[in-house]
């Protein structure tokens, strides 16, 4: 379901109802001495004003969204409500998501929300690890970006609770020179660390997969994600790069989880 379409229908139509109401209906109820709206007005004319409310706040400024998988645990849980800015990345225009003034673009580290490149209509959030340009090597379940590793610290025992495995618990983080982010991340000792694309993907010619990981060379206009849940989530290793056009802005709050209150707040 789009909603941001059913949002602008509903915007247009009880603004031409509003309009309507202005120029020509309220008129004549004056001038008949009744001032009472009739109903199909109350319904259409009447809410535009916040409607037309929300569908700014939810294109423009800030959109919610719900997190489904495990992909991101331990940043983002099962259940968790996020909220995403909307104009860090630039504006774009509602429904065809095209950017008309660019604001920023993502940096290594950042979590973002984008259109999944083989289905536009799905939603996916994962980190950014690799900026149009960068080559990235993921060998051994450990990054490395323009020839320089990240660095690994921790280990401790994590209980993943989507599919009930203990993992290892890491901080990773980029140089300074990269970004310098810090995260936490989860790697299971039990996964092979294998990687293969599920099919070729527009780009694929700039990856060199081997049998404990692969290389890729970010082509321009395209950035490389990853879960946090190394070893539970579907990625761009897996399907390819994120073209720019498809994101959709930067996840940056946890405002609700109905199973753990706890989790109301910022996160890396």
């Amino acid at each position: 379901m789009n909603f941001a379409l059913i949002l602008l229908i509903l915007v247009v139509l009880t603004g031409i109802a509003w309009v309507a109401d202005k120029m020509y209906f309220a008129p004549q109820r004056r001038l008949a001495g009744n001032d009472r709206m009739p109903l199909w007005l109350e319904y259409t004319a009447g809410f535009f004003p916040v409607i037309c409310a929300v569908f700014v706040l939810r294109s423009f400024i800030v959109e919610p969204f719900k997190i489904p998988s495990g992909s991101m645990i331990p940043t983002l849980q099962i259940g968790d409500f996020i909220l995403v800015n909307k104009f860090t990345y630039g504006i774009r225009l509602p429904v065809i998501n095209q950017k008309v003034v660019d604001l920023g673009t993502p940096q290594r580290g950042d979590v973002v929300v984008f259109r999944y490149p083989r289905d536009e209509s799905v939603d996916y959030i994962k980190r950014v690890v690799a900026l149009p340009g960068d080559v990235i090597t993921y060998q051994d379940k450990r990054l490395t970006v323009n020839g320089q590793p990240l660095q690994y610290s921790g280990g401790d025992s994590y209980l993943d609770p989507e599919n009930m495995r203990y993992a290892k618990r890491f901080t990773e983080a980029f140089p300074a020179d990269l970004g310098g982010n810090r995260h936490e991340i989860l790697n299971d000792p039990d996964r092979p660390a294998t990687v293969f694309p599920t099919e070729r993907f527009p780009g694929s010619d700039f990856c060199q997969y081997q049998q404990t990981g692969l290389t890729c060379k970010v082509p321009p206009g395209h950035y490389f994600a990853m879960g946090d849940n190394r070893d539970n989530s579907a990625d761009s290793r897996y399907w390819g790069f994120v073209p720019d056009k498809n994101i959709v802005g930067k996840a940056f709050f946890v405002w609700l989880n109905l199973g753990n209150l706890g989790r109301i707040g910022g996160f890396e």
